[in-house]
């Protein structure tokens, strides 16, 4: 068993992926943010859509073409389809952020 809030790793320099669960139409990841961003002028582009929720911490992401940025603390979740350029504009300074990511096919 592992519980993805126990052994949080320091990530104060760059963010850490770890991988909880891998199959055919499914990918799952726990991913911890402290103070990162998305570099300036950088989004994602994935074939695959994701799911996050965030566990503890709080982000702001940026999806293109809305003019409003969307804040996310414990609990919110949403799904960004496949190709639905995004970035990660803010993770808490203060502590860090885990997100759980699920990688799907939409």
């Amino acid at each position: 068993m592992i519980n993805v809030l126990k052994e949080i790793p320091e990530a104060k320099t760059e963010e850490i992926h770890t991988p909880l669960l891998s199959a055919r139409a499914v990918r799952i990841e726990r991913i911890v943010s402290h103070g990162q961003a998305s570099p300036p002028g950088f989004w994602y582009d994935q074939e695959e859509a994701e799911w996050v929720l965030v566990l503890t911490g709080s982000a702001v992401l940026e999806i293109e073409g809305e003019a409003e940025t969307r804040l996310l603390g414990p609990g919110d979740h949403m799904n960004i389809p496949p190709r639905q350029r995004h970035r990660v504009a803010w993770t808490d300074p203060d502590q860090p952020t885990v997100w759980l990511a699920v990688f799907h096919t939409g």
